[in-house]
């Protein structure tokens, strides 16, 4: 059905002339008459009955009408919405973020939501390397990844992290850390579960030349907080993680490898999407978005 001609038709049983709904419809008298009987060839029915009275609606049109005011609303309703997915007011996204992205990714899906509660957002915890395969497939729009990220992904930096040792609140720092943590057992995340960061802080044990033992794993880095908290032994942790560290103390530690970069990374460049890393932006502190492949 062409919207067209219900539009014509409508306008016409609403000013009950001909003239009017031309001017109305910013169209020609005869144009809109053939728009009208057009539709009434396609239906079968007379839709008005003409004369020096106006227009007046046949017993036909007036069943008709209802039905078409109803379409031509739903329309008129569907464009509305088209436009705002268009421009990234309604929508969908999946995001996601790993150990380092803990207390940012929260607080960037905060910000978001406040400005666009018509898009519906999912927040799942995986790893940088998971989080990148699932951007390059699709199944991902925006990840808080370790940067850099692989080829065919834009990415924009958001803040520094850097490795720190956790022990209980009460506990005395050690002065000479790297000797400190030679032969040390440790609790720690178990190395599935966070790859990078196992990679980093190997990376570290070697800078600092030291190779602390395996006290006991987790799986989930609360867990490792909790564990250290109640003086099972120290662990060597992200300092972002400060934010769910109940009864620790975060020692940042020292060394080329101790630190990383966070970003936000992502595929498709969507105005949803656009919108999205905006907020992440503001939400690490206002770092200047420079996107890069």
């Amino acid at each position: 059905m062409d919207l067209r001609l219900l539009r014509a038709f409508a306008a016409v049983a609403r000013s009950g002339n001909f003239g009017v709904a031309a001017a109305e419809l910013s169209t020609s008298q005869p144009a809109l008459t053939k728009q009208v009987q057009l539709l009434e060839r396609r239906l079968g029915s007379v839709l008005f009955d003409r004369g020096r009275h106006g227009a007046r609606l046949t017993s036909a049109g007036e069943r008709l009408l209802p039905e078409a005011v109803d379409l031509l609303a739903r329309a008129d309703a569907f464009e509305r919405h088209a436009a705002q997915v268009a421009t990234g007011v309604e929508g969908s996204l999946a995001i996601g973020f790993g150990l380092s992205g803990i207390e940012l990714a929260p607080r960037a899906v905060a910000l978001f939501r406040s400005r666009y509660p018509g898009v519906a957002v999912s927040l799942d915890d995986m790893s940088s390397a998971v989080q990148c395969e699932r951007l390059a497939a699709g199944s991902l729009q925006v990840g808080f990844v370790r940067l850099p990220v692989p080829a065919g992904l834009k990415h924009v930096r958001l803040q520094r992290d850097r490795l720190a040792l956790a022990l209980p609140t009460a506990e005395e720092a050690p002065s000479d850390i790297a000797r400190w943590l030679d032969e040390r057992p440790l609790v720690r995340l178990v190395p599935e579960r966070g790859p990078g960061l196992s990679q980093q802080i190997t990376s570290l044990y070697s800078e600092l030349k030291c190779r602390p033992r395996v006290l006991q794993e987790a799986a989930d880095l609360q867990t490792v907080l909790a564990l250290v908290a109640a003086g099972v032994g120290p662990a060597v942790v992200p300092a972002s993680a400060a934010s769910i560290a109940v009864g620790v103390q975060l020692i940042p530690l020292r060394g080329r490898a101790a630190g990383w970069v966070i970003g936000a990374g992502w595929r498709e460049t969507s105005p949803l999407v656009k919108r999205f890393v905006e907020a992440a932006v503001e939400a690490s502190g206002g770092l200047r978005m420079v996107e890069r492949r």
